[in-house]
């Protein structure tokens, strides 16, 4: 018989109490981690070691790891041409009395300082050569293959929730079949690039996906400031003209646009221009 473990808690390890967790981590890697560097995310902590590394810690729920396991700081290490930091070695470990999984991966430092939060309210005015080294970035990794399912926000996306989160908020006549998949981060935003050089982090969620779906996440991650907005466009603009381009649009779109939105978002009407405008030449297309 097998024994069901409660569903995970939902926790803001800002909040939660994790020295017991760092303890762990230091044991299991053989390192000290300096406790006054730590970052603390919702989901996750980081701090640098003492052999000048960084090491990662994430908590996530059983249901939110899905088949292709939890290995994907480490599985990243195979792509090519992509600014991103080595990888050294993790550790992970499912807790006892619930339905939740930690893993910890060490990685080498990051070349700079991680341009902002997720969503940024002011222009990082980042270079032209960087704005060149994302694009070569992406593009690499447009061009390899792996078994490997994005999870952007957690969840593998597939054509279903391709089709649902679009139709939860724009109109069910829309054909969302999605036509390219290509590699993606899955979590590109302005906390998980680094400034002045270009670096790439936080590579737990990347597999295939629509193609896209990483511009569109860095436009969402920017409509708060309508000429970085603007600059996403046109750097991926070959992503975003593409059909399945205009689907990722929506598909971000329909998160900022969806029933837990803040009427303050200053993302809002932004994302509805877009949108209508790219329904329009999907049906007209």
């Amino acid at each position: 018989m097998t024994l069901s473990l409660p569903a995970a808690r939902t926790v803001d390890l800002r909040k939660e109490p994790v020295s017991h967790v760092l303890d762990r981590v230091e044991r299991a890697l053989g390192v000290h981690l300096d406790r006054e560097t730590m970052v603390r995310k919702r989901r996750s902590v980081g701090a640098r070691t003492d052999r000048d590394s960084w090491v990662r810690i994430e908590r996530r729920g059983l249901d939110r790891i899905g088949k292709q396991g939890w290995d994907g700081a480490a599985c990243a290490e195979a792509l090519q041409e992509v600014a991103k930091p080595t990888w050294f070695g993790g550790v992970s470990w499912r807790e006892a009395n619930e339905g939740v999984m930690w893993r910890a991966d060490e990685t080498a430092l990051l070349p700079g300082a991680p341009v902002g939060t997720s969503i940024v309210a002011v222009d990082p005015d980042v270079s032209d050569e960087w704005w060149a080294a994302l694009n070569a970035s992406l593009d690499a990794l447009a061009t390899q293959q792996s078994n490997r399912i994005a999870t952007p926000d957690t969840e593998t996306i597939t054509q279903s929730l391709v089709n649902e989160t679009i139709w939860s908020v724009f109109p069910r006549s829309l054909d969302t079949t999605v036509e390219q998949w290509r590699l993606a981060h899955a979590d590109l935003n302005w906390a998980n690039v680094t400034a002045p050089q270009f670096s790439l982090f936080d590579w737990e969620d990347w597999g295939m996906a629509p193609r896209g779906l990483d511009a569109a996440t860095l436009w969402g991650a920017s409509l708060a400031v309508p000429a970085l907005a603007k600059r996403v466009r046109h750097e991926r603009r070959e992503d975003f003209a593409s059909r399945d381009g205009m689907l990722m649009t929506l598909f971000v779109a329909a998160k900022i646009l969806g029933p837990h939105a803040h009427p303050e978002d200053p993302r809002l009407e932004p994302a509805r221009a877009v949108s209508a405008q790219v329904i329009k030449e999907l049906q007209t297309g």
